[in-house]
């Protein structure tokens, strides 16, 4: 019986005031690392790494990556591009599914889409997803949002956490569902 890939990922983003963003809107992506983890939702697997950070609009500041704007769409694909840069330094070999509640996300960085908006944000996530899929089976999934998913939550936290400049509840005392 196939148990699917050692790894899943999940990946969600962050943004306040998600109407009107500009390049100063506050947007943050989390990653959430498990091992063993049967996509059920029920928190199976073991956790192995776990990640938030602020989207970067300034193309000349670190850590920037084509984002023009802080948006839920901006965040959601910094956080594909966090699960796709661990890959290439932690994961080995091994298959991986990269978890999101964004189908947006998922279907541009695995070139299932093409961009319409975001395209050097969207380039710089395919080149990675490119990269990590000549060195592994490499696939993506949707995930429900805030349906009581433990991996998917936890992404969720950090993701809303970051973006509001605040640390995260250890996960020892988190509880599903709490932003």
């Amino acid at each position: 019986m196939d148990e699917g890939p050692r790894w899943r990922l999940y990946v969600d983003g962050s943004c306040l005031g998600n109407q009107h963003v500009d390049a100063a809107t506050p947007a943050a992506w989390g990653l959430v690392v498990v091992e063993g983890d049967s996509g059920l939702g029920k928190g199976s697997g073991e956790l192995r790494f776990e990640d938030a950070g602020d989207v970067i609009t300034a193309s000349g500041e670190p850590g920037h990556i084509g984002a023009e704007v802080g948006s839920n769409n901006t965040a959601e694909l910094s956080g594909f591009a966090a699960a796709l840069r661990w890959l290439l330094m932690e994961g080995g070999d091994d298959a991986a599914e990269i978890r999101a509640d964004s189908v947006y996300a998922g279907n541009l960085a695995s070139g299932a889409w093409k961009a319409k908006a975001n395209r050097e944000l969207v380039a710089h996530v395919q080149a990675l997803w490119d990269e990590v899929g000549r060195l592994r089976p490499l696939s993506w999934s949707h995930v429900k949002a805030h349906r009581g998913h433990r991996w998917n939550e936890r992404a969720d936290h950090l993701a809303s956490r970051k973006a509001q400049g605040a640390l995260p509840t250890p996960l020892t005392f988190w509880k599903p569902g709490q932003r």
